[in-house]
């Protein structure tokens, strides 16, 4: 059931004519995807200023209901518990009466019988199952939930919890500088390089036209090689985005599918990294404006399956390295209702990066 901040039911009725709208709206919005790279960069921006924590549908309906207001999103939250340790109300914020809830997809969490999971199986759907063999606590479908923008609230002072500030907040209170020197003002550039090593790369800035690189600005080489390698002579801004678009190509895996014979369009591979990169670089406070190798989505050809795999997968890496590089002591643990973020593993060939 949908409420809205007074506690107000949706009818059946009125809940049917939102879902139409909805997948009208979600249809709309892949097939202008499609259609044009310029379009494509527009999503990226809006999906951007949520930081990437919403999945590919969540940013679509919350677009959608955004656009229908006539306002600009910024963050959203429940309404909170009573006892005010979720939400606005942990935040001491409270939302406005009469203000009407947003909606997102929520998982929805619960134990299934013995029957659903063997059903479930014979279905080839995958089951969890604890040591004993009875399942477990998993989700089991979505529903639509309220959730309200910081627009609709009053109440203490809220600064939006970006990545960026998070890593703020955390380098003052090590004294450490807030910023690296030079052109890049991220101040992640080695927790990335570590999350590179972790997956069992060996990372390095060279020379341009040296080894593999060749005229790129980054490459990654997988098999009996495990490089990955950012040319030395550009600035730190342009070192930070071109060694993320390189970890976004091991998180895809796109090496793995071309060792394993897969024939994915090298336009889609470079249209995800490349994305991936933007966003992150975003979500930090990294100017890359300049980014511009979004013509390679002709890859798709208008195949409106095709862009929605690629901008749900956008959104799952950028989610999951952001979520590496955010401070697990700072964030509030408020991103409730979402898809758990995943990554992907190792590679076995060759990848250039922008």
């Amino acid at each position: 059931m949908v409420t809205n901040a007074e506690g107000t039911a949706r009818t059946p009725k009125d809940q049917e004519a939102f879902l139409h709208k909805v997948k009208e709206d979600f249809d709309t919005r892949l097939a202008h995807l499609a259609s044009s790279p310029a379009q494509w960069v527009e999503f990226i921006e809006q999906a951007a200023e949520f930081g990437a924590r919403y999945t590919l549908s969540n940013q679509f309906l919350l677009l959608m209901q955004a656009e229908e207001r006539g306002i600009t999103p910024r963050y959203f939250l429940p309404f909170g518990n009573k006892k005010g340790t979720s939400g606005w109300r942990k935040h001491h914020r409270i939302v406005r009466k009469g203000e009407t809830a947003f909606k997102v997809w929520a998982p929805i969490r619960r134990r299934p019988t013995d029957e659903e999971a063997a059903r479930w199986e014979s279905e080839g759907r995958a089951v969890v199952r604890e040591p004993s063999g009875r399942p477990a606590v998993q989700v089991v479908g979505f529903a639509l939930s309220p959730t309200f923008e910081l627009s609709q609230t009053d109440g203490e002072p809220f600064e939006v919890p970006t990545v960026r500030r998070l890593r703020r907040v955390r380098a003052s209170a090590a004294g450490l500088p807030q910023l690296l020197s030079g052109d890049d003002s991220t101040g992640a550039f080695n927790d990335l390089v570590a999350l590179i090593e972790n997956a069992g790369y060996n990372f390095g800035l060279t020379a341009p036209g040296s080894g593999y690189l060749g005229t790129a600005n980054g490459v990654t080489v997988g098999g009996d090689v495990m490089q990955v390698r950012v040319r030395d002579d550009i600035s730190g801004a342009h070192r930070f985005k071109t060694t993320v678009h390189e970890l976004a190509h091991i998180r895809f895996g796109h090496l793995t599918g071309m060792q394993n014979g897969e024939n994915m369009h090298r336009g889609r591979r470079e249209t995800e990294a490349e994305s991936v990169a933007h966003l992150v670089c975003a979500a930090l406070g990294l100017d890359s404006t300049a980014y511009s190798d979004a013509y390679v989505l002709g890859w798709a050809d208008g195949d409106l399956d095709l862009v929605q795999q690629c901008a749900a997968g956008v959104l799952r890496v950028a989610k999951g390295i952001l979520a590496d590089l955010t401070p697990a002591d700072a964030t509030d643990g408020t991103a409730s209702g979402e898809e758990a973020a995943t990554s992907t593993g190792s590679t076995n060939s060759t990848g250039a990066g922008q």
